[in-house]
């Protein structure tokens, strides 16, 4: 079982950035693809952005793209998700989630993910 802790969340008026930490104590993230999902208001866990287990491949949503970066740490077994430019519509819980597996393909759907975090509570105001 592997267990994942966000941090970093908090709230940001429009235009601000946060950027988002998940580590897994005890763990190594070098062989697994990470990503991250979030739940806005009204709405299913979608996915965010995600990058495969050696970082070549790096997939983001369309509308996240210019505004979010992943990155990770493996020497600190920490992956990253900074936000920049953010808006109303980004407030929600931001979650890390793991899969291992060393390949190419980056999942985006939720069940493609065994391991998840809590969560971390991100709120964007005007």
């Amino acid at each position: 079982q592997v267990t994942l802790e966000e941090s970093g969340g908090g709230w940001v008026q429009t235009g601000g950035s946060l950027r988002l930490s998940c580590t897994a104590p005890g763990r190594t993230f070098s062989t697994y693809t990470m990503a991250w999902f979030r739940r806005v208001p009204g709405k299913e866990r979608e996915f965010v952005g995600g990058m495969n287990w050696s970082g070549a491949n790096i997939q983001y949503v369309d509308s996240m793209k210019g505004r979010f970066t992943i990155s990770r740490n493996n020497a600190e077994n920490t992956v990253y998700l900074q936000m920049n430019g953010l808006k109303t519509h980004d407030t929600g819980v931001y979650y890390c989630a793991a899969r291992a597996e060393k390949a190419w393909t980056v999942f985006q759907s939720v069940d493609s993910y065994p391991y998840w975090g809590q969560g971390t509570q991100v709120t964007v105001s005007s």
